[in-house]
């Protein structure tokens, strides 16, 4: 579903198809990915404005598909019971930092009712950097200015399942469990940074876990 939501919002931001196909993803945030598969079609215009013709478009695309996608996709096991707990935490502050822009985002967590566990005002999207080991550090500085005072780095914690999102992690000097949720294996996780990796959180105590993590980083 995503590569045909990413095309017919191409089509609309461009007014040209999508005749080469979407380059691909390897985690890119959107703005690299829509970069990258215009060059790849040999449009070399820029108007301004066509990245936020996009994004509304793709957003409107998800939205009209929610249900389709509630049919086709799921939660990944142990996601929800993990965000439910976490959330009746006093203290904590949940949302969410993706490649994906705000709008696609809140549509696919909405889709799915992961939404209420977090505050997506202080998440990182792909329309806020596109160098996305730099997401981190966005959703601190909202985290920060919604709280009113600095956010310990030793006391947050990103949950990731790519290098890419330990590497986020590790530029803005936060912690990082990994998850082999997605494309990344355990293998591919181990020895790149990660405070911890797990093959899944189903059956996970992440409460435990993520106190465990946190006790250990904050004696370092």
């Amino acid at each position: 579903m995503g590569s045909t939501v990413f095309r017919e919002a191409f089509e609309k931001a461009t007014g040209a198809t999508m005749s080469a196909g979407m380059a691909t993803a390897h985690g890119h945030t959107e703005p690299v990915l829509l970069e990258k598969t215009l060059e790849l079609n040999g449009i070399q215009d820029r108007e301004e404005g066509m990245f936020e013709r996009f994004a509304a478009a793709q957003a409107d695309g998800y939205r009209a598909r929610s249900d389709e996608l509630r049919e086709r996709g799921r939660v990944l096991p142990g996601v929800e019971d993990a965000l439910g707990a976490l959330a009746t935490e006093s203290g904590v502050m949940q949302s969410v930092l993706t490649g994906n822009t705000r709008r696609a985002a809140q549509v696919k967590l909405s889709a799915f009712g992961l939404d209420r566990h977090l505050d997506l005002e202080v998440g990182a999207y792909g329309d806020d950097d596109s160098y996305r080991p730099r997401l981190a550090g966005v959703a601190l500085a909202r985290a920060e200015e919604r709280l009113g005072m600095p956010v310990a780095r030793e006391r947050t914690l990103l949950i990731g399942d790519t290098p890419k999102d330990i590497a986020a992690a590790r530029e803005a000097g936060v912690g990082v469990i990994a998850v082999a949720s997605g494309t990344s294996s355990v293998d591919d996780l181990t020895g790149v940074g990660a405070d911890l990796v797990l093959g899944t959180l189903e059956s996970v105590d992440i409460r435990d876990v993520v106190g465990r993590v946190l006790t250990v980083r904050a004696g370092e």
